[in-house]
Parts: structure tokens; sequence; C-alpha cells
């Protein structure tokens, strides 16, 4: 099937997919989750796999047994209890907040990093919930979708593309989203280290269309896709170690992976940087194009790795504090120092 074509085909798991002309056959890592050996694991693993697993499937099944409205009202009440009674990650996350807002008090911290276990708990809420909330005919009840038109120009080129996001906003419930517009995207996504929650949450994000790439040893894969004028979905503010793309977020020296800016760079693909952000209730999102970056286009942004990166980097922390308690401030995005050059400091607008 040419790359162009977008019609007559099937959703056997390994059939062409419509606009991509990619089979997923032909990655390795597919053929790895289907073929490959099976890993060694004691006996205690496997049962507390198991156990975590029935804990989970069971919780699910509670959540979607409830109105939303009772889960939204339990999400409010635990999220204080999270936060400041069993303490989860609290340290690092006030830590992040002073480092990106050195000019918050004490409380505003506290108050935002509540708000942050009260935005992962409605996610998991809305993710439990979408299959019946979130279809072809009922999705403009929930979406506003900013920059619409320039967003489907882009994805429906006939060249290669790279979706970008972040923990930030439901970042799920986008790509799920895009799998309801009819768009294929091939993510790059961690296996979890549980591979029947694994397994379970593959399924959930596949279930419309979107086709997960484990993060390791994906690199021929990606490169396949966008050969044959594929999207990859990618999270671009993950710290990636000393070795990375030194970048400033938040004013403060930090890395992103390298592979982002070469994906793009190499195969003249644009960096389409996009958000999910929750307004006020569940599933009542503003969708938003926060920007494209074209290698084709000259623009001052895609000269070189550092300043692609640099550039959806600001994107990305420019949308972060329209809402900060939308953001995942429990991972240690700051971590470590440049191995040779330091970054120079820059004002934040």
């Amino acid at each position: 099937m040419a790359a162009g074509n977008r019609s007559g085909c099937g959703e056997h798991l390994f059939a062409t997919l419509p606009c991509y002309g990619v089979r997923l056959e032909h990655l390795p890592a597919f053929r790895a989750m289907f073929w490959k050996e099976p890993v060694s694991r004691s006996l205690l693993s496997r049962l507390t796999d198991r156990a975590v697993y029935v804990a989970v499937r069971v919780l699910i099944c509670i959540v979607q047994s409830l109105p939303r409205s009772s889960c939204e009202r339990m999400a409010r009440r635990w999220s204080d209890f999270l936060a400041n009674r069993i303490k989860i990650r609290r340290r690092v996350v006030r830590e992040n907040l002073q480092m990106a807002f050195p000019d918050w008090s004490h409380d505003r911290c506290r108050d935002v990093a509540c708000g942050m276990w009260q935005h992962l708990l409605l996610m998991v809420i809305e993710i439990a919930h979408a299959p019946r909330v979130l279809r072809k005919t009922t999705w403009r009840k929930h979406l506003r979708i900013h920059g619409m038109e320039e967003f489907v120009r882009n994805l429906w080129l006939d060249r290669p593309k790279v979706i970008l996001s972040g923990h930030f906003g439901n970042f799920e419930l986008a790509a799920y989203i895009f799998g309801i517009f009819g768009f294929r995207i091939f993510s790059v996504a961690r296996e979890l280290d549980n591979p029947l929650l694994d397994k379970f949450v593959t399924e959930f994000r596949e279930s419309r269309g979107q086709k997960i790439l484990p993060k390791k040893g994906s690199a021929p894969d990606v490169a396949l896709v966008l050969q044959e004028n594929g999207a990859i979905g990618l999270l671009g503010d993950q710290a990636a170690g000393p070795r990375g793309c030194w970048v400033e977020f938040f004013g403060q020296p930090a890395s992103v992976h390298k592979a982002i800016g070469v994906f793009s760079l190499s195969s003249s693909a644009p960096i389409v940087v996009c958000t999910a952000t929750r307004r006020e209730r569940l599933f009542e999102y503003d969708m938003r194009l926060e920007g494209v970056a074209d290698p084709l286009s000259g623009a001052p942004e895609v000269t070189d790795l550092k300043s692609l990166s640099q550039w959806y980097t600001d994107l990305l922390e420019r949308a972060i504090r329209r809402a900060p308690e939308q953001y995942w401030w429990v991972h240690r995005r700051w971590r470590g120092l440049p191995v040779k050059a330091k970054v120079k400091r820059r004002a934040v607008a």
C-alpha cells in the first residue's frame, strides 16, 4: 500500500496501517513483543505481580461502576491525603516546585502539590471511563481544540512527523483522542516492570489505533516508521542524564534526549508540540497546538539540535506555567550537570 493511501485497510494487528504503509511485522520491537523468549522471574515476583494486577483491575472496576461525579469528589478528598499524610515523594515534588518557582511561598507550593495529586487521580478516572465517554460522536462535548486547522494540516502531511508532548495535562487521553480522529501514531513508551499491568495498559493505549513501541531498543523501529512517512509520539520532558542535550527548563539546566531532535532533523520531520489541559471538570479539555517546527522551513529553531531542543522545551514550559498543578512534579527533572559545557542562564520571559 502506498504511503498516501488512506482507505481499504483492515484492523488486523499485522495489517498495513492507514496513512503510513508500515507493516508491524517489519518492526523488530513488535516482533520481539510477540516472539521473545519469556523472562525468568521468581515465584514470589510472579505472585506479587499477579496480586498487584488483580488489585488494580478491581480498583478500575469500582471506578467504572461509580458515577463520574462521585469519583471526582473522592479524588479531591484523597489528594490531600496523598500529598500531606502519606507524603508520597513529597520532598521531590516540593524541591522541583521551589526550583521552578523560587519566588513562591511554602503554602502555594503545598497547594500546587495537592493539586497535582488531584490531577493524577482525575487522570486515572478519565482513563477508566474514556471508552464509554469519548467516541466519534461525543468528543465535541468534551474538547475545545485550539489551532485545529493547522493541527489537521500537519498530521495529514505526506511526510514523517514527530508528535511531541510532556508529562502535562492528560497526555494519555490526548493520544487516545488521536486514535478516535483516525490518526495512527506510533508512541514510544517504557515498559512497566509488572508484565501483566504492562499488557493491560498497552491494550488501553492501542484500543483506538495507537501503537506502542518499547522505549528500549526501538530506534530502528522509529527510523522505519519515519521512513514510511509515519508519525512518532514522544514525551519531551524526560531527564536524559549527563550525556543528553542540555537546555534550560524553568531557568535551570536540564537534559533532554538527543534522539527527539535527531529523528526530526535527520528525516526532515516536523515536530508538532501539543497539550491537553483540563479546564474545570472531568473530560473538559483544551487540546492545544503549542507550535510546529519544520526542518525544511529554515527557521532559527531548526538550525541545530540544541536550538530545536530548547524550542520545544520552552513551549512545554509555557504550557506548564498556565496550569502548574497539571504537571508531574514527581519526576526528578533536574538531575546532574553537563559532562563538559555548562548551560548559559537565560532570563525567563
